[in-house]
C-alpha cells in the first residue's frame, strides 16, 4: 500500500495541493517558533533572553500544533470525500478497510514529507525575523545570535506527520466506517469544552484588575468555548438553518444545499468559529490592556511586553491558518460541484443565478461562524474588561470586531464565488458528463 499511496501522489499531485500547502505552513510555523528553544540553550544566552525565547516556543509552539492538526485534517477531509466513490470501488475489488486507510495514511505521510523539507529553509528565515522582533522590543539581548537545531527540526517533522498521519486516519473511518461513531461522541468532548471554558472565563474573577494573570483565564476561556462551538459545528449550522425562512430561488436554494452538506461543511465552520473567537478575544482585551496602562503612565514590565508580542503573534498565526484552510477547503469543496453547476445550468439556471446561490450560502456560513465565534468571545472579554476596567462591554469591541469580520467574509465568501466562477467556465453538458 506504501508503494501505491507514493504512486498516487505522483500521478495526481494536484489533488494534494491543499495538504501539501497546509503541511508546508505548519511545519514552517511550529519550526521557526521551536528554533526558539535551540537559541535558548546556545552558551552565552541569558537567563532574561532565554526566559522570553522559551515562553514564545512553548505558548505559540502549543497553538502551532493545534493549528496544524485542524488545517491538515480541514484539507484531507475534503480530499477523502471527494474520493469516497474511488475508496468503494478499491474496497468492492477486495481491498480491505485496514488497507484503505494505510493508503490514505501513507499518501498524507509522503505529503507530509514534501511539505516539512520545503519548509525548513522558511522556518531558517522565520526564526531570525522572530529573534531580530524581540530584540527591537527589548526583550532579548542584542548579543544573541538565532539557532536552528535538532529541537526545531524534529518538531517539526513530528508534529506535521503526527498531525498529519492522525487527520488521515479520522477522515478515512468516515468513509469505511460512517460517521455513527465520532457523531455519538462529538457532542460529550463539546460539552465538556464549553463547561471548561465556562469555568476558565469565570474564574476571571477571583483575580485584581493588576494581577499579571488576569488575561490568561478569560483567554483560554474563549478558545476553549470557540472549540466546543466548533465541534458542534453539524448540529449549530443545521439548528439555525431550521430556523431561515428566505425568500426569493437564491435564498431558498442555498439554504436547502447547506442543509443537505451540513455535515461536509462543518470544517468550513470550525475555521470560521475559532478565528472569530480567538482573534476578537485576544486583540481586544490586549487593547484594553494596552490603553490602562497608558493612562496609568506605567511602563511596561519585560512580562507584558512579552505576553504583547504574543498576544500578537498568535492572533497572526490564527489569521494565516483559518485564511488558509477556509480557501482550501472552500476552493476543494467549490471545485467539486461542477456537475451540481451543470445540472443546474442545464435545468435553465443562468450563471449570474448560480453564483447568486453561492454568494448566499456563503454569507450564512459567515453569519453562523461570526455569531458563535462572538459568543465565545464575550464570555472572555465581558469578565476580563470587566475586573480591568469596571466596564461591561469596551470600546475597542466594535472596531476589532468589524476588522474579523470583513476578514471572515472576504476569505469565505470571496474564495466561494472566486472558485464557482472558474467553474462554471467548462460549459455545462462537459461539466455534467466529465463527473458523471
Amino acid at each position: 500500500m506504501l508503494v501505491l499511496a507514493l504512486r498516487s501522489v505522483r500521478q495526481r499531485p494536484g489533488r494534494f495541493l491543499a495538504t501539501l500547502l497546509s503541511a508546508f505552513l505548519g511545519a514552517a510555523i511550529v519550526m521557526a517558533f521551536h528554533s526558539m528553544h535551540d537559541t535558548a540553550g546556545a552558551p552565552g544566552v541569558d537567563p532574561v533572553s532565554s526566559e522570553t525565547l522559551r515562553t514564545a516556543a512553548g505558548v505559540v509552539g502549543g497553538y502551532g500544533t493545534l493549528l496544524v492538526f485542524f488545517a491538515v485534517a480541514s484539507a484531507l477531509t475534503v480530499n477523502v470525500r471527494q474520493r469516497a466513490a474511488e475508496l468503494e470501488l478499491l474496497r468492492c475489488s477486495g481491498a480491505t478497510p485496514g488497507q484503505i486507510r494505510r493508503l490514505v495514511v501513507g499518501e498524507a505521510v509522503a505529503v507530509a514529507l514534501v511539505g516539512t523539507a520545503a519548509a525548513v529553509l522558511p522556518a531558517v528565515l522565520g526564526g531570525r525575523l522572530l529573534v531580530e522582533l524581540f530584540q527591537d522590543t527589548g526583550q532579548v539581548a542584542r548579543s544573541v545570535d538565532h539557532s536552528f537545531g535538532a529541537v526545531a527540526l524534529s518538531s517539526g517533522v513530528g508534529v506535521t506527520l503526527v498531525a498529519s498521519a492522525g487527520a488521515a486516519l479520522l477522515a478515512v473511518r468516515r468513509v469505511t466506517r460512517g460517521q455513527r461513531r465520532t457523531v455519538r461522541r462529538r457532542p460529550w468532548l463539546a460539552w465538556a469544552a464549553l463547561a471548561a471554558g465556562a469555568v476558565a472565563a469565570s474564574s476571571t474573577f477571583a483575580f485584581s484588575a493588576t494581577d499579571e494573570m488576569l488575561m490568561a483565564f478569560p483567554a483560554q476561556g474563549a478558545i476553549l468555548l470557540s472549540v466546543g462551538f466548533a465541534l458542534m459545528a453539524p448540529r449549530l449550522l443545521t439548528g439555525v438553518l431550521g430556523r431561515l425562512s428566505p425568500g426569493g430561488a437564491s435564498g431558498w436554494l442555498a439554504v436547502r444545499n447547506l442543509r443537505r452538506r451540513a455535515g461536509e461543511l462543518s470544517g468550513i465552520l470550525m475555521a470560521l468559529i475559532l478565528f472569530t473567537a480567538v482573534s476578537t478575544a485576544t486583540l481586544t482585551m490586549q487593547a484594553v490592556e494596552s490603553d490602562a496602562v497608558a493612562a496609568s503612565g506605567l511602563v511596561k514590565s519585560v512580562d507584558a511586553k512579552n505576553l504583547e508580542t504574543l498576544n500578537y503573534t498568535v492572533v497572526g498565526i490564527v489569521v494565516v491558518f483559518v485564511c488558509v484552510m477556509l480557501v482550501n477547503s472552500l476552493y476543494a469543496a467549490t471545485t467539486y460541484r461542477g456537475r451540481e453547476f451543470g445540472q443546474q445550468r442545464l435545468a435553465g439556471a443562468t450563471p449570474g443565478q448560480v453564483l447568486g446561490v453561492v454568494g448566499v450560502e456563503g454569507l450564512i456560513l459567515t453569519v453562523v461562524g461570526l455569531l458563535f465565534g462572538t459568543l465565545a468571545a464575550l464570555a472572555g472579554v465581558v469578565p476580563f474588561t470587566v475586573v480591568r476596567g469596571d466596564a461591561v462591554l469596551p470600546g475597542q469591541l466594535a472596531g476589532v470586531w468589524a476588522a474579523v469580520a470583513v476578514v471572515g467574509a472576504a476569505a469565505t465568501v470571496g474564495t466561494s464565488l472566486f472558485t464557482a466562477r472558474r467553474v462554471l467556465r467548462t460549459p455545462a453538458v462537459r461539466a455534467v458528463g466529465a463527473t458523471a
